[in-house]
């Protein structure tokens, strides 16, 4: 498989949302664009790390898609 195989791969919760650079966070969260995906990270987020503010974040990001439509 070469790199870019890989790049047509959705990123998973833990790619999205494992990171020590917040900037990182921010573009994962930023670049879902459906409903599923965030839930799933929320999920991920909420078993896992359970940040207040990455979970405001999915919050205001839900917000956003749900305007979207």
């Amino acid at each position: 498989m070469s790199d870019t195989d890989q790049i047509d791969e959705p990123l998973t919760p833990q790619q999205r949302l494992e990171s020590s650079n917040s900037r990182l966070i921010d573009a994962g969260i930023a670049t879902i664009t459906d409903m599923e995906t965030l839930q799933a990270c929320a999920a991920y987020e909420n078993q896992h790390q359970q940040r207040l503010p990455i979970l405001e974040q999915l919050s205001r990001r839900a917000e956003e898609l749900r305007e979207e439509l």
